[in-house]
């Protein structure tokens, strides 16, 4: 239709938030089913986009200089009606100034000013308290009064292409879901973008160990180009035959490949919600991120976390606090016996 609304939703990086906005979009899409959405993030993370049902169009920022005219040109020429902007940065404002869309706007942080508020027509503020005690799609949901949605969902939904599932599935060795009876399906994904959230490699070979001995589980791995070597490291240190996945998948056939087992094993990381998003159940190993802000979306999933404050020693001289992720190291305080009675659990093969 003519006059349905063209939606800009904003959000530069990283994975897990790009999936996570999924909610936002089931929202918009419900509420203007004719609606043309389109999501404008960074180019390493603009593919993600495409797995969301609900979004028509991605785009990617400009990589060089020398693209910013005609980018602006694209942006002006398609006339959106609303922009909604997740970043709240000198470039997203800019940008979202220059497409000229009559409704614009974003969330305010407390503590975190909005340095550019008058390019906005509306703001929903975020309490540092309010942020801190819910999920992180609830921040994002907040965006949508401002804009005039109302939030009627809380999905969040990937559906990779078909010809990516048929990639995954001839890797994988056929379709996900094992009948009752039959072995289990389990992938490991042992990586994060922050050394210290890192599981130690010959604690999750013998997790590994575990599944094949006492549930006669199939063990994959699978790692991106910065996370081989810990990957092969925990395939080199497990007794048990483990399949170590080293294809350049493409981010749809990733989450295809991900949708096609029984459950994945991982940190708190972006590949952690692809799996919720596909629909495969997560036991997440965390560190000191805040779980009430970051854990996967869904019922079927299990979170393992060390209380905290704790102290890590000898791994570190001093205790990991929330939010510290980045330098703490109190996810080694979690035991091999604990990991693996939570996959068995959320499996649902042990009591």
């Amino acid at each position: 239709m003519a006059d349905a609304p063209r939606i800009l939703v904003i959000r530069r990086r990283y994975l897990g938030d790009i999936v996570l906005l999924g909610s936002v979009f089931r929202n918009l899409r419900l509420h203007w089913p004719d609606a043309q959405i389109a999501l404008l993030a960074e180019r390493n993370y603009a593919s993600i986009g495409l797995l969301h049902p609900d979004v028509n169009r991605v785009r990617a920022f400009p990589a060089k200089l020398s693209e910013w005219p005609r980018f602006i040109r694209e942006l002006r020429g398609t006339r959106f009606t609303h922009v909604l902007d997740f970043d709240n940065t000198d470039k997203t404002a800019l940008v979202t100034r220059l497409t000229g869309a009559p409704v614009r706007v974003n969330y305010q942080r407390e503590l975190i000013p909005c340095k550019h508020r008058w390019v906005y027509t509306g703001s929903a503020v975020v309490s540092n308290d309010f942020y801190r005690t819910h999920h992180i799609t609830e921040t994002y949901l907040k965006l949508l009064g401002p804009a005039g949605v109302p939030v009627t969902s809380r999905e969040v939904r990937l559906t990779p292409s078909a010809d990516d599932v048929a990639v995954a599935q001839r890797f994988a060795g056929g379709p996900r879901r094992a009948a009752p009876g039959q072995r289990p399906r389990v992938l490991v994904h042992p990586g994060s973008r922050s050394r210290f959230r890192i599981w130690p490699a010959e604690r999750f070979a013998a997790v590994c160990d575990q599944l094949q001995d006492e549930l006669d589980a199939q063990i994959f791995l699978i790692a991106g180009p910065g996370e081989r070597a810990v990957a092969r490291d925990i395939r080199d240190h497990a007794q048990a035959h483990v399949v170590l996945m080293e294809e350049p998948f493409t981010t749809g056939q990733f989450a295809a490949f991900i949708a096609q087992f029984d459950l994945m094993l991982c940190h708190d990381s972006g590949p952690m919600h692809i799996a919720a998003g596909v629909g495969t159940k997560v036991v997440a190993l965390f560190g000191s991120q805040n779980a009430a802000i970051w854990r996967p979306v869904g019922d079927h999933h299990t979170i393992l976390q060390t209380e905290l404050p704790c102290t890590c020693l000898p791994d570190t001289p001093t205790p990991c606090v929330r939010d510290d992720s980045y330098r703490s190291y109190c996810v080694r305080k979690l035991s091999v016996e604990t990991v693996f009675s939570a996959v068995a659990q959320t499996l649902g093969k042990h009591d």
